[in-house]
């Protein structure tokens, strides 16, 4: 007597049980059924997340225009709606929008996590119109269009006569005035008639941007972005120079055109003020 047999002796009532053939009857699925259905359930749920992703990235790649003066008028009127735009400019990309309007500022200061304490520069379409937002009078004629347009950001006093919304950078007597080598940002910053307060699109403390995909995660929090290739500047963004002073200069941030500027300033027979501290 083998195995088998001496266990049915034992177990007589064994013979009497549903066979095992007939367990569906019972309500219950063969394991071969029950993993097609797995398969089936799974292959539901992958779907449903491909799906999900496709969606998100083309609502992403719908932000996308190229930075050329055909989109030029929707970037404006969006500036005009209180939005803000991704922009390159001549250094870095940047986040853009109307500077006299509190909440895009704010919008901004959100976007990038940076403390409200951190003031932010403008950006105007053209040297000339400096003078509206800023003291100019006490700078050598023809220093700001030897400087200007170019990677350089000039801190100027504000002035009583400075048409700039007080609610930008409070409690500063100074504005860090920008006028990019960049064609697109001029022209938008021109058509919005007003200044546009411009800072790097990125997280505060974080690398700055030379190409779209570098803020990629920044994206869905602007009206639009606009692709003006991967920036050759580098990432060192524009040099600050503090020309609130008669006669003096003071380098804040070297930046991408420090030794540039400095000689621009010197032909001007303007002399270094050393940052202290």
């Amino acid at each position: 007597m083998n195995i088998s047999t001496r266990f049915g002796a034992k177990l007589p009532l064994l013979s009497n049980l549903v066979p095992i053939r007939e367990v569906p009857k019972l309500g219950f699925l063969p394991f071969s059924h029950r993993k097609r259905g797995f398969r089936s359930g799974f292959s539901k749920k992958m779907a449903l997340n491909v799906e999900k992703y496709d969606v998100g990235v083309e609502n992403k790649l719908e932000l996308i225009r190229s930075a050329t003066e055909s989109n030029a008028d929707e970037a404006i009127e969006a500036l005009k709606a209180g939005k803000v735009i991704a922009v390159p400019t001549d250094t870095l990309y940047g986040f853009a929008c109307d500077a006299c309007s509190s909440e895009a500022v704010n919008m901004i200061y959100d976007i990038k996590g940076r403390k409200h304490t951190s003031p932010l520069a403008i950006c105007v379409g053209d040297v000339s119109d400096i003078e509206h937002f800023a003291v100019t009078d006490h700078l050598p004629h023809g220093l700001l269009d030897s400087l200007l347009p170019g990677p350089v950001t000039i801190v100027l006093g504000r002035g009583e006569s400075s048409i700039l919304d007080k609610s930008l950078n409070p409690g500063l007597d100074s504005i860090g005035v920008r006028v990019p080598d960049s064609d697109f940002i001029r022209i938008i910053a021109r058509g919005s008639g007003s200044a546009l307060a411009l800072t790097s699109a990125n997280l505060s403390g974080q690398p700055s941007s030379v190409s779209i995909k570098d803020f990629e995660n920044l994206w869905e929090h602007c009206a639009y972005v606009y692709e003006g290739g991967v920036l050759p500047a580098g990432r060192a963004g524009s040099t600050v120079v503090d020309l609130t002073k008669p006669g003096k200069y003071q380098i804040l941030r070297p930046g991408s055109a420090k030794e540039e500027t400095v000689a621009i300033l010197e032909n001007y027979s303007l002399l270094e003020e050393v940052l202290s501290g």
